[in-house]
């Protein structure tokens, strides 16, 4: 499965965003999908979670109330929607699929997208 994230771009802080992550299999509608970022000189951050439903989903602290994951499992599409942007969700966003899970019931991410840039200006 390949995954393209895009959506990304300059946006005031206050600002929205709507990050796209397209897969090219069908197969994609059968796993749990993450968004994770990785700002500059940082580790890499889970942002959001959805399950292959789209009926349970998780989020970082940091960024509850203020952003929202949902797919559209006929248009192979999982989507994170941004409202409110500080300038410290400045980062490169990465989408990455889950088709297992490990003993512990943790998502084991296997495919992963190239990344989207999100830079907000403050």
């Amino acid at each position: 499965v390949q995954l393209q994230a895009s959506g990304g771009g300059l946006v005031q802080a206050g600002g929205s965003l709507r990050l796209s992550c397209v897969a090219s299999d069908r197969t994609f509608s059968n796993y749990a999908v993450g968004w994770f970022r990785r700002a500059p000189g940082k580790g890499d951050e889970f942002v959001a979670g959805i399950t292959w439903s789209g009926g349970d989903n998780s989020y970082a602290d940091s960024v509850k109330g203020r952003f929202t994951i949902s797919r559209d499992n006929a248009k192979n599409t999982v989507y994170l929607q941004m409202n409110s942007l500080k300038s410290e969700d400045t980062a490169v966003y990465y989408c990455a699929a889950a088709p297992t899970r490990n003993r512990r019931g943790e998502n084991v991410y296997e495919y992963w997208g190239q990344g989207t840039l999100v830079t907000v200006s403050s």
